[in-house]
């Protein structure tokens, strides 16, 4: 029987978190995709997986049928659980949320939304200038908030489309403050130039943040789309 030493444990500890964070920072990921990030083995990367899945850190699922390409069996993804995430954003996401408590207790809940509105404003202006680049602006649109952690995806729904994001890394943030939701809502509209619905958060507990994009060439049916979360529900 083998016995691994302590340096060997304190390597594999280090390894799997480096593996948990990557998934954290950017989102749902294939074994093949973090062993090229992270320089590992693609055997070594699986059995890190397999331990973080067994610990209750990471999920393993289908790939959403969009980010779907070419034939044969798809991947399996790994992402972030609940559990997994409170591990690791705790802190972070305490901290956030007691200093906008309270702004809002000290000078009111005005400064929250302003300060949605400020971070909101900088993801339009980051993005503007991608969506400026390429005729396909909800693409576009996907592929930016991809490269923010967001893991975004575009694919169609009814007479239109739907952009999932399938992480989101302030969520725990965002179901104390709902403003950051709405804003950044608002700032796809402006970004597309047209109006859009919110029709689910994973601050709200939805698996997937999804935002329904009407096709302006087309009658919108209301019967084909859910309805869309209200401002007091939208988390």
């Amino acid at each position: 029987m083998k016995i691994a030493t302590a340096p060997a444990l304190s390597e594999d500890i280090r390894t799997r978190d480096a593996v948990a964070r990557s998934i954290l920072e950017n989102g749902p990921s294939t074994a093949a995709a973090l062993s090229e990030k992270l320089g590992f083995t693609p055997a070594g990367i699986r059995r890190h997986l397999d331990a973080l899945v067994a610990d209750g850190v990471l999920e393993a699922r289908e790939p959403h049928s969009a980010l779907v390409r070419g034939r044969g069996r798809p991947s399996k993804v790994f992402v972030m659980t609940d559990n997994g995430r409170e591990k690791f954003e705790h802190s972070y996401d305490d901290l956030a949320v007691a200093a906008l408590k309270f702004m809002s207790a000290q000078s009111g809940e005005h400064l929250v939304t302003a300060f949605a509105q400020s971070r909101a404003d900088d993801i339009e202006r980051k993005a503007a200038s991608v969506l400026a680049k390429s005729s396909k602006k909800l693409e576009s649109l996907a592929s930016f908030l991809s490269e923010q952690g967001y893991a975004a995806s575009v694919g169609p729904r009814g007479n239109g489309e739907e952009l999932c994001q399938h992480h989101c890394p302030i969520a725990h943030v965002a179901a104390e403050f709902p403003q950051l939701c709405e804003t950044e809502t608002e700032a796809f509209s402006k970004l597309l130039g047209t109006h859009v619905q919110r029709l689910a958060t994973i601050a709200h507990g939805d698996g997937v943040c999804t935002t329904y994009i009407p096709n302006l060439n087309a009658k919108l049916s209301t019967k084909e789309v859910k309805q869309p979360l209200t401002a007091g529900k939208a988390r």
